[in-house]
């Protein structure tokens, strides 16, 4: 899957064929008009132009995420992500902030697994000032404990929202370190209380150093600008930013085979709806061989994407057993990626009902493999979710700099829609038997039992 597509695109519904589905839109190369170039000093810089509104959307990507993390510092990526808005002896006290702001412009930061990006949106006249002031911080941030001392609190505050206090939040951290229980993406982004606790001002100044230098960066600019103006600009403003470390390649601890299936429960008497997980780890876009990432995301969504797939029909619309079922291929990735299937009950029915569904769905597709009318629905909907994003400056720029800072290239990306063309029906019952077929990590949301009523409550 084109990486960022499904949280910034809506699914394009497909037309009902009686029997054959109408061909899939033709392959054509993804972002055409995009121009890319790398300064001296290592910085890659993607340009889309845009020229249907007077705006443009400026993002920085770093080559850097929680699973880049020294051992015992979980959390340092976004902690660092959060201490980037302080300031620099230049722009001090969050003043990159304040004048985005006040341009009426939009600003925000995001950390991932792999990456760590932040990006403006503004009028294109400001692009100049964004590039100056993210090209100072990027080498000249400004740490005190009187800044990062609040900020530990602040995210240490968000963890107990966000996680501690949601139950499927909780269920996901720790299915996630049983799925991963060698490679580093099982540690959570956000990071463990205890690790977030110990971190300080040393730890993020020491995380920066290593990562925040332009050999180990992205920027990707999409709006109402001229390629050659663009890299006028990225001379004169990161151009001067010298390359202050070398990362060098991301060689990770990499996930066992372990036998016999994983499981972990959780109740919660918060709990209002309950659920059940199956997950597997596959191969990601930037780990996959020849087409097994795209039939991976075919699969997923004849599988379970939308109201047209086989487990939303069956389990939703004909057995009436789940209020919700579906699957989902997590593709973006630098090591491998993960493929889950999920359901959860209808009032009246219990998750060992929404299990016993979900394999047999599976089962299917591993006996039977997929029809080539559903393959070419699928293939139809993907292409044409692709089409559509190139409507959005924000969506192209999100997926060109996810794929790049996660092992690909701009022409894998730029190829997408025509490899998803090249895929047939055996190829996914191919990558199902090769990567489906083994036990589940499987996890399941539920709500405490009511207690029983004893003779002596019903005579009180």
């Amino acid at each position: 899957m084109i990486t960022g597509l499904m949280a910034t695109t809506a699914v394009v519904p497909t037309a009902r064929a009686e029997s054959v589905a109408p061909p899939a839109p033709a392959a054509e190369l993804f972002a055409p008009n995009l121009t890319d170039f790398t300064l001296d000093n290592g910085l890659e810089v993607v340009v889309i132009p845009d020229h249907r509104a007077p705006v443009v959307t400026h993002m920085i990507w770093y080559k850097a995420g929680s699973a880049d993390e020294p051992e015992g510092q979980s959390g340092v990526a976004h902690f660092l992500e959060h201490l980037m808005f302080k300031g620099t002896k230049d722009h001090p006290d969050g003043e990159f902030s304040k004048t985005v702001a006040e341009l009426g412009g939009q600003e925000n930061a995001f950390t991932t697994s792999d990456y760590t990006g932040y990006f403006q949106r503004v009028a294109k006249e400001h692009l100049p000032l964004m590039m100056e002031l993210e090209a100072d911080r990027m080498e000249n941030l400004v740490l005190t404990d009187e800044v990062v001392k609040p900020e530990q609190q602040v995210v240490l505050e968000e963890r107990r929202m966000r996680v501690d206090s949601e139950p499927s939040s909780r269920l996901r951290e720790a299915l996630t370190a049983m799925l991963y229980v060698n490679h580093p993406y099982g540690s959570p982004v956000i990071g463990w209380q205890s690790e977030i606790e110990a971190l300080n001002k040393d730890s993020a100044i020491s995380f920066y150093d290593r990562f925040y230098t332009p050999n180990n960066a992205v920027v990707v600019i999409a709006g109402d600008v001229e390629p050659e103006d663009v890299k006028a600009l990225a001379e004169k403003t990161y151009g001067k930013v010298e390359r202050r470390a070398e990362p060098g390649a991301r060689m990770r601890p990499q996930e066992p085979t372990l036998p016999g299936e994983r499981r972990i429960s959780m109740s919660d008497p918060r709990v209002t709806q309950e659920s059940i997980s199956m997950n597997y780890i596959v191969p990601s876009d930037g780990t996959g061989e020849a087409l097994e990432p795209e039939a991976l995301d075919l699969l997923s969504y004849i599988l379970g994407d939308g109201p047209t797939s086989r487990l939303h029909k069956s389990a939703v619309l004909d057995k009436k057993i789940a209020i919700g079922a579906g699957a989902y291929y997590q593709s973006g990735s630098l090591d491998d990626g993960r493929f889950g299937l999920y359901a959860s009950p209808a009032p009246g029915h219990d998750l060992a009902e929404m299990e016993a569904l979900l394999k047999s769905e599976l089962q299917s597709i591993l006996d039977n493999g997929v029809t080539e009318e559903e393959l070419a629905k699928a293939k139809q909907s993907l292409v044409a979710q692709a089409i559509f994003a190139q409507d959005s400056q924000q969506s192209l720029a999100r997926i060109f700099g996810a794929a790049l800072t996660t092992g690909q290239t701009v022409k894998d990306v730029q190829t997408w829609p025509q490899r998803i063309s090249e895929v047939d029906a055996g190829m996914l019952q191919d990558v199902a038997r090769k990567y489906l077929s083994g036990p589940a990590v499987t996890g399941l949301l539920t709500k405490p039992e009511a207690p029983t009523a004893t003779s002596e409550d019903k005579q009180g």
